[in-house]
């Protein structure tokens, strides 16, 4: 039961964990959060949403200790708290989970779960204790298999946010705030954050809960809080709002459709990109077409091969074997640089560390590729860069701040714009929504569909299965490195399920 529902029937609301009154907070005068009432108590799970550079980051730092309020009030449990440091908000009982890991890579799970406040025997850490004290710890938690011996850097993503998250209830906390906690996880990873959080929850802890995927606010939340330019916009009962009132209140403006239909007169032509018995050391047996105008849909769980198809295509882990054709017209692509002098762009999964170049300019990242590859070009690039980037709705102070500075789904746009400035054949985007607001994700929805429209042939891998099936106009599903099957737009997210785990009964030829 809810704590909604607890009051309902009656039931005495849980005690107040955090309250916050009046928060405000500005950088180089600019106020980025402007008197911000929030109130999140016991056992409770209390989303926080809203696009990005809406203040939900800022807000967590201030709680967290790293940024201070330039006027408001934080009180925990009734006290009023002052943080000038993080170790601060630690031991006042206030633990984040940002979304880069606060791990120590060549260290175990043991010592990072106990780190600061390792068990000490005759003045010596007492291992043993540790590595005791952090199995019983995971097994509180419902985890298996994870063997607190283990060095951090072997860890997958997912076991990396588990321990992560054991970390802030080993500290006691009262308070844990979770920033994108799902954001790199797998659709069956995702259950076990979702038993983590339930037990979480019984303990008494109350869960600030930041993230994109709705559906996981929806599942998992009691109360929503939205942020809209810094401004608290709205706070109510998950049971009282559904996705689009939500999505309105966080964009200011109704989405008729998360998923744009495509654009009128887009009709899928001859085959574009075609593989035939390709394969790799990671795939084998690849023979697929996406053709001119389509958008093809690549799902299946993680490890299934899906990023290391995109990867082949674009020559960074290059085809061993096999046949490729660019319409109609057979190509070797062994590197990058021959993928891009082809005109296939890659929007890579992670965009800080392969998409971006950080510390450099917005126009310099956006002109990056078409000096480095068509450098006889760069001249029209950069005299287009200003209408591409306004037609992606990039939000900057100028061409010349520096990309790090931007939201992360400004970020996105930007290395969107870097692939348009080469006129693209083929677009091979891997998860291009991933840890983006929903304002950012229909504006790449809209790009996609633009592209089709204009005969680009686009290959789409997501682990989000709405997505898939909102935008592919047919789906590949992948389960070990090979293509199990096909299946049209129309599938359901049980269909595709079936055939990425071998639950189906009959495989589709790809």
């Amino acid at each position: 039961m809810r704590a909604d529902e607890d009051v309902a029937a009656g039931v005495p609301e849980p005690a107040v964990v955090l309250r916050v009154e009046g928060l405000t907070k500005s950088f180089l005068g600019t106020t980025v959060l402007r008197d911000v009432d929030l109130t999140v108590r016991a056992g409770e799970v209390h989303g926080l949403v809203g696009e990005n550079g809406a203040g939900k980051s800022t807000l967590m730092k201030v709680l967290a200790g790293v940024h201070q309020p330039d006027s408001g009030t934080v009180r925990i449990e009734g006290r009023e708290v002052h943080f000038t440091h993080p170790v601060q908000a630690q031991r006042a009982g206030i633990s984040t989970v940002f979304q880069e890991f606060n791990l120590l890579p060549d260290r175990t799970v043991a010592e990072n779960l106990s780190l600061g406040r390792e068990p000490r025997r005759r003045g010596l850490v007492d291992t043993r204790q540790m590595v005791e004290d952090a199995a019983r710890l995971l097994a509180d938690l419902g985890v298996e298999g994870l063997d607190p011996r283990r060095v951090t850097r072997s860890l997958s993503v997912a076991e990396q946010q588990v321990v992560e998250i054991a970390k802030a209830v080993g500290q006691d906390a009262r308070l844990i705030s979770m920033d994108e906690p799902t954001a790199a996880l797998a659709e069956h990873e995702v259950s076990l954050l979702y038993s983590i959080i339930a037990r979480i929850r019984a303990r008494g802890v109350a869960i600030l809960y930041v993230s994109h995927r709705l559906k996981e606010v929806f599942d998992l939340c009691g109360r929503i809080t939205v942020l809209k330019d810094g401004e608290r916009v709205v706070t109510a009962a998950a049971a009282e709002l559904d996705e689009q009132s939500l999505v309105r209140h966080m964009v200011g403006r109704p989405l008729t459709t998360f998923f744009p239909d495509p654009a009128p007169g887009t009709t899928p032509g001859e085959p574009r990109l075609t593989l035939q018995d390709a394969g790799n050391g990671y795939v084998d047996g690849i023979t697929l077409q996406v053709r001119r105008g389509e958008i093809v849909g690549l799902a299946g769980l993680q490890g299934s091969g899906r990023t290391e198809l995109v990867e082949a295509v674009f020559g960074a882990e290059p085809f061993t074997r096999g046949q490729m054709e660019l319409d109609g017209a057979p190509v070797r692509v062994t590197t990058p640089r021959q993928a891009i002098r082809h005109r296939i762009a890659l929007v890579t999964e992670d965009r800080k560390a392969t998409g971006l170049a950080l510390q450099q300019s917005l126009l310099d990242n956006a002109l990056g590729v078409v000096r480095a590859s068509f450098p006889r070009r760069t001249a029209a690039a950069r005299d287009a860069m200003p209408g591409t980037l306004s037609s992606l709705a990039v939000s900057a102070r100028s061409l010349a701040q520096e990309v790090q500075y931007l939201s992360g789904g400004n970020q996105q746009k930007v290395v969107l714009a870097r692939w348009l400035a080469i006129r693209p054949r083929v677009v091979l985007l891997d998860e291009p929504t991933r840890g983006i607001d929903v304002g950012a994700k229909h504006a790449v929805y809209e790009l996609m569909r633009g592209l089709a429209a204009e005969g680009v042939a686009v290959l789409m891998v997501s682990s989000e299965l709405p997505e898939v099936l909102g935008m592919a106009d047919r789906i590949l599903v992948m389960r070990d490195g090979r293509l199990a099957g096909e299946l049209t737009g129309a599938a359901t997210e049980e269909e595709v399920l079936a055939v990425a785990t071998g639950a189906d009964t009959h495989e589709g030829a790809a």
